[in-house]
C-alpha cells in the first residue's frame, strides 16, 4: 500500500534524503508535516458524502415504509411494527456485534453492511413491481435493515478516526452534523413525493443511496489498525502451544479485555459518561415523545397535514443552524455545563410546547430545543471516543448507541400511554417535567461537574 493510502497528511516536497547508514535522516524526526485541509482529505469526504447518501434515503423510506404498511394492510399497529421490529434487532444484537467491530476491518463490515441494505430495499420493489408483496416479506426487510444499521453505525464512525487527524476531529463531526441536520430537513419531504409518483419508486431511490454509500466505502483506503497487544500476545501463546487459528486468537483477545460487555464496563467506569448518558438519553426519550404528542395536538386542532410536516421540520433546521455554534459552545464551556444547559434548554422548550398556539409555534420551539443537539452529539463523540482503548473503541460505541437508541423506543411508548391518560396538555407538561428532574439531577453529580475535554 502506497504512502498516499496510508497517511492521512501531507509531506511538502523537498531534498531526497541522503543515508549515511546510521539510520533515517535527521530532519524527518523533528519535522512535523503540515496537515491537509479537510476539505482536501479525499477519504474523509467520500465516507461523507456515503453517509448523507445512506441518511437521505434512511429518511425518504422512514416515511415510505409505513405510508406503505398501511396500503397494503391497513393495520396501523403492523406499520408501527415494521420501524419497532428495525429498532428491537439493533438493540438485541448491538452488544455483540461490538465485539466483532472491534475485531473485523471496519471498511469490508461498512460495504457488507451496505449492500445488504441496498439488495433488501430492493428487493420490495421488485415485489412491489412483481405485485408479490407481503407483510412477512417487510418484516424481513426490517431485520436486514436493522442488522445493517447496527453495523453500519459504528464501523463508519470508527473508519472516520482512521482518516482524520485528532485536530481535525471536531471540524469533521461537526460537518457529519450538517449531514444529519440537511437529510432530515430533506428526507421525509422526498420520501413523501416519490411515494406519491409510485409506490415503486421510493425503494429504488432508496436502494440507490445504498448503492452509493457502497461504492464511496469501496474506493476508500484507511491507514492500517494499530496492532493489538492483547491480541499478539494471544497470537504468541498460541504459537508456542502448536499454533491456534486467528478467529481463535482474537476471541482470548476480546475476552481479556472485556467480552461484549467492554463498552458497557467502559461507560459504567468513567462517572462523568454515566451521568452523561444519563442526561442524553432523556434528551432523546423527551424530544421522540414530544414529536408524537404535538402532532397528535396539531392534529386535534385541525391542522393541515401539510403543516403538521412543516412545523416538525423546526427540528432539522435547529440542527442545521447549531451545526455552525459547535466550535463556539466548545470553546465557551466545559463539557459538563454544556450538557447542563442542553438539558435546561430542552425542559424549558417542551414546557412552552403546551402552550395554546399554532404550527408555527411548535416550529420556532422546535427550533430552539435542537440548536445545541449538534454541540452535544460531537461533544459526547468526542469524549468517548478519545478516551477509550482501541480495543475496546468499537464495543464502547455500541453500547453507547444502544443507551441512546432506548431513549426513543422508550419515549414512543411514553407518549402512547401519557396521551391514552393526561391528554396532550398534560403529557407535554409530564415531558418537560421529567426533562427538568434530570436536569437538576445533573447538577447535582460531581463526575459531570468535574467533566473536560480531552487533552
Amino acid at each position: 500500500m502506497s504512502q498516499s493510502e496510508t497517511e492521512p497528511r501531507e509531506v511538502p516536497p523537498g531534498p531526497p534524503e541522503q543515508d549515511d547508514g546510521s539510520g533515517p535522516a535527521a530532519g524527518t524526526a523533528r519535522d512535523r508535516p503540515p496537515l491537509v485541509p479537510l476539505r482536501r482529505n479525499w477519504r474523509f469526504q467520500l465516507l461523507w458524502v456515503g453517509a448523507t447518501s445512506t441518511t437521505l434515503g434512511v429518511e425518504a423510506a422512514d416515511v415510505a415504509y409505513p405510508l406503505l404498511v398501511l396500503a397494503l394492510t391497513g393495520s396501523p399497529a403492523l406499520a408501527g411494527l415494521f420501524g419497532f421490529t428495525q429498532l428491537i434487532v439493533i438493540l438485541l444484537f448491538g452488544l455483540p456485534i461490538g465485539v466483532l467491530a472491534d475485531r473485523w476491518d471496519h471498511r469490508r463490515v461498512l460495504v457488507g453492511a451496505e449492500a445488504a441494505r441496498a439488495v433488501a430495499t430492493a428487493s420490495v420493489a421488485v415485489a412491489l413491481a412483481m405485485d408479490r408483496l407481503t407483510a412477512v416479506h417487510l418484516l424481513l426487510v426490517a431485520v436486514v435493515l436493522g442488522v445493517g444499521t447496527a453495523f453500519g453505525g459504528p464501523v463508519r464512525m470508527l473508519l472516520i478516526r482512521a482518516v482524520v487527524p485528532d485536530e481535525q476531529l471536531t471540524q469533521a463531526l461537526t460537518q457529519d452534523e450538517v449531514r444529519e441536520g440537511a437529510a432530515g430537513l430533506l428526507g421525509p419531504a422526498v420520501g413523501g413525493a416519490l411515494y406519491g409518483v409510485s409506490r415503486v419508486v421510493p425503494f429504488v431511490a432508496c436502494a440507490v443511496t445504498f448503492s452509493v454509500s457502497l461504492v464511496c466505502t469501496l474506493f476508500v483506503r484507511v491507514p492500517p489498525r494499530a496492532k493489538d497487544p492483547a491480541a499478539d500476545a494471544g497470537a504468541g501463546a498460541g504459537d508456542g502451544a502448536g499454533g491456534g487459528d486467528g478467529e481463535e486468537r482474537g476471541a482470548a483477545a476480546a475476552e481479556e479485555s472485556g467480552g461484549a460487555f467492554a463498552g458497557v464496563l467502559e461507560l459504567v467506569r468513567q462517572p462523568a459518561l454515566r451521568g452523561s448518558l444519563l442526561l442524553v438519553g432523556t434528551f432523546y426519550l423527551v424530544l421522540t415523545a414530544v414529536t408524537l404528542t404535538v402532532v397528535v395536538k396539531l392534529q386535534a386542532q385541525d391542522t393541515p397535514p401539510g403543516l403538521v410536516g412543516f412545523a416538525l421540520t423546526g427540528s432539522a433546521v435547529g440542527m442545521l443552524l447549531g451545526s455552525l455554534l459547535v466550535k463556539r459552545l466548545h470553546g465557551w464551556m466545559a463539557p459538563g455545563r454544556l450538557l447542563l444547559l442542553v438539558s435546561a434548554v430542552a425542559a424549558l422548550c417542551v414546557t412552552l410546547l403546551a402552550a395554546p398556539f399554532a404550527w408555527w409555534w411548535v416550529f420556532g420551539v422546535l427550533v430552539v430545543a435542537t440548536l445545541t443537539t449538534p454541540a452535544l452529539r460531537v461533544l459526547i463523540d468526542i469524549m468517548i471516543l478519545r478516551q477509550v482503548p482501541e480495543d475496546r473503541r468499537g464495543r464502547t460505541i455500541v453500547a453507547t448507541m444502544t443507551v441512546l437508541q432506548c431513549g426513543p423506543a422508550a419515549g414512543t411508548l411514553g407518549a402512547g400511554l401519557l396521551l391514552q391518560f393526561a391528554g396532550t396538555t398534560g403529557a407535554i407538561l409530564a415531558l418537560g417535567g421529567l426533562q427538568a428532574v434530570v436536569t437538576l439531577v445533573g447538577v447535582a453529580d460531581r463526575g459531570v461537574a468535574a467533566a473536560r475535554w480531552p487533552e
